[in-house]
């Protein structure tokens, strides 16, 4: 483990990786985010650097602009001197490194995309989710149907895309009425992520995800699984 704090971008030292960086703005986040909303116009830059770290064509580029902008921005977090407060948990190489499990991905879903599924726990819940089949918002606008309503679920992508899992809809993309009972029960509307999870991972009680039972005539089964969660939290 390398023990030595963080410096702004690592201008002062070149062969350090900027990701570290912005992995430790990730796992320091509570922290740093009241600053950073203090400056609309630095948020802004960060969030335009780390949108071109994730899609752009200078991705090395973007992250030491990003990382030194972040240095000038917050020095008391990461300077040599003995304010310094992150510590690298990961050192620079093929792999992303990472600060106490965070990646530089994490701060790009924080400042651009709008959420808080980061970490090495729930960031791997928000790739595991993400990678699932979804249906376009537009497409589900052709047939007539509402992709925003409330009691369908919507996970934000990269960019703050909707991404509207496609096992809520049948095949002519109409939302499985047991579907939005459950969301609703569930409040999909203040957890999406959460209700997500429960469709999509294998249950304890229903011996699989509650997902594959669709269309398989468990409707009934699925509400009282709901139910019960519902009423054992």
């Amino acid at each position: 483990m390398n023990d030595r704090p963080l410096d702004d971008a690592a201008s002062s030292d070149p062969a350090a990786d900027p990701r570290l960086a912005l992995a430790a703005a990730a796992a320091g986040w509570d922290r740093i985010a009241p600053r950073l909303e203090a400056n609309p116009g630095i948020r802004d830059r960060l969030a335009a650097l780390l949108t071109a770290y994730r899609d752009g064509d200078s991705p090395d580029e973007a992250a030491a602009e990003a990382a030194r902008l972040l240095g000038r921005t917050l020095p008391g977090e990461f300077d040599h001197g003995p304010s310094a407060r992150f510590v690298p948990a990961g050192s620079g190489g093929v792999e992303a490194p990472s600060v106490h499990g965070f990646v530089a991905e994490d701060l790009a879903v924080l400042v651009v995309d709008g959420h808080r599924m980061v970490g090495p726990t729930l960031g791997a819940i928000r790739d595991r989710l993400l990678a699932e089949p979804a249906a376009r918002p537009e497409a589900v606008r052709a047939r007539g149907q509402d992709p925003c309503r409330s009691d369908l679920i919507r996970l934000p992508g990269p960019g703050g895309r909707q991404h509207v899992p496609l096992f809520q809809f049948d095949d002519d993309l109409r939302p499985r009425p047991v579907v939005l009972d459950v969301n609703r029960l569930l409040g999909a509307d203040q957890d999406p992520w959460g209700v997500a999870d429960w469709w999509l991972s294998a249950n304890a009680w229903l011996g699989v995800a509650p997902a594959r039972l669709l269309g398989a005539g468990q409707d009934g089964r699925l509400l009282d699984t709901a139910r019960l969660l519902k009423e054992a939290g």
